[in-house]
């Protein structure tokens, strides 16, 4: 499905009140197509809806006139300049940035990221950690709780058996 084509199913959604399905077909939008920012600006106005200015912040970034509030709140939402870079969504050098704008900006993100990690940190290098992770970090969080879970059914397994034990003996 072509970019033109899916925003016009966008509109429809919005009109139809579809704000959800809406989002997602720009989500998927902006994955497939990562430097159109039209797709970008669009997500952004999605996310106004909700109310969720970081996230509007996040989408908008490369725009000339972003809101700087929403800028903020992204910013504040991710500190970390390599996590920005995740949550960018970029793929590509900064060079293929449409506008001169979103180069600039692209170049400033990987720029402070760079000097935070000590060493030259690349757009590519940003993608394959993200596929190493869900993209929010959260691998350890995840790993935590299935040990946390699988440690309850085994402790509820011994408790089985104590009481099957004890019912046993008497």
């Amino acid at each position: 499905m072509t970019v033109e084509t899916t925003l016009v199913k966008v509109d429809a959604d919005l009109r139809a009140g579809r704000i959800p399905v809406a989002r997602q077909r720009l989500r998927g939008l902006v994955a497939s197509y990562p430097a159109d920012l039209t797709a970008r600006q669009r997500l952004a106005e999605v996310y106004r809806l909700y109310g969720e200015s970081a996230e509007a912040g996040r989408w908008a970034y490369l725009d000339a006139d972003r809101d700087p509030g929403e800028t903020a709140a992204f910013e504040a939402r991710h500190p970390d300049p390599l996590d920005r870079m995740m949550a960018v969504a970029w793929r590509g050098p900064e060079e293929s940035a449409p506008t001169e704008t979103a180069r600039t900006r692209l170049a400033g993100l990987r720029e402070a990221a760079s000097v935070q990690a000590g060493r030259p940190v690349h757009w590519h290098h940003v993608r394959d950690r993200a596929e190493h992770t869900d993209g929010d970090g959260s691998d350890g969080e995840l790993f935590c709780a299935g040990l946390a879970l699988g440690g309850l059914v085994l402790l509820g397994f011994a408790a089985v058996g104590v009481v099957t034990l004890v019912r046993w003996w008497l």
